[in-house]
């Protein structure tokens, strides 16, 4: 059996409760291929994370955008895999680049963050990718292999790990992968898995694509063969969301 196509939607730190609801309503008004075609998941700030899952279409799935790295306790600020679990949320995304960045979470840590949501029952999306910096000096498969190693260390099983490359200098910027570039670094992951893990993993594994994709580029990006889904940013808080979602049929008529 094929992988099946994976769009996620990652809100960020975006929202009131009136928008949100808006969102919802949108996304739950709207005709999108079956879940055997694509698998849809939306990924609001924890605060609303409640009020999206008692709201959102059953076909459509919600993922949290972080946990905490171990269980819960003397942790102020953070959100164990433990509570996620308790809501009845399924999905998290883990090692964003913006995490990365911005509070210091290294390749391990995030590594360890994969293992242990994994452990308590969670499906992870979990995000690397290289800054313009590291693309322009050679070094993308080296810098993308090195946060997928990290991950293989601490895990025994693949089942529910989807791996979303994000090129650093493509989130947000209006800049994207060209669909050959994108394909290029998504052939080098799938090649590291086999070669270190194992061929049913990197046949069975998705590796999505997220940075800058829009309701214009995502049929192209689609079609490309190792490309097996989309992380969305900003466009997954407008209705060109299902436009790319309906790009899951581009693989379904391949």
């Amino acid at each position: 059996m094929g992988r099946k196509f994976i769009v996620g939607g990652n809100w960020k730190c975006n929202g009131t409760t009136e928008e949100v609801k808006k969102i919802v309503t949108m996304l739950n008004e709207v005709e999108v291929p079956s879940e055997d075609v694509v698998e849809v998941v939306v990924s609001p700030p924890f605060v609303f994370l409640p009020v999206v899952k008692s709201l959102l279409r059953p076909d459509f799935h919600v993922a949290a955008q972080n946990c905490w790295v171990r269980k819960g306790g003397a942790f102020t600020g953070e959100v164990s895999a433990e509570m996620l679990v308790n809501l009845g949320i399924p999905w998290v995304i883990l090692g964003h680049s913006e995490r990365r960045a911005l509070l210091n979470e290294s390749n391990e840590f995030v590594g360890d963050k994969v293992a242990y949501a994994l452990s308590i029952g969670l499906k992870v999306i979990a995000c690397v990718g290289e800054t313009l910096e590291q693309r322009e000096s050679g070094s993308t498969v080296d810098v993308v292999s090195a946060q997928t190693k990290a991950i293989a260390e601490k895990i025994s099983s693949w089942e529910n790990v989807v791996v979303a490359y994000e090129p650093v200098w493509a989130i947000g910027t209006g800049k994207v992968a060209t669909p050959a570039q994108a394909q290029e670094v998504h052939f080098e992951l799938r090649k590291w898995l086999k070669g270190n893990v194992g061929a049913e993993v990197a046949a069975s594994t998705r590796i999505i694509y997220g940075g800058s994709v829009n309701g214009g580029n995502c049929k192209e990006l689609a079609g490309q063969p190792d490309v097996d889904g989309f992380l969305v940013g900003g466009a997954s808080l407008k209705p060109e969301f299902i436009d790319i979602i309906k790009s899951a049929t581009v693989k379904k008529n391949a």
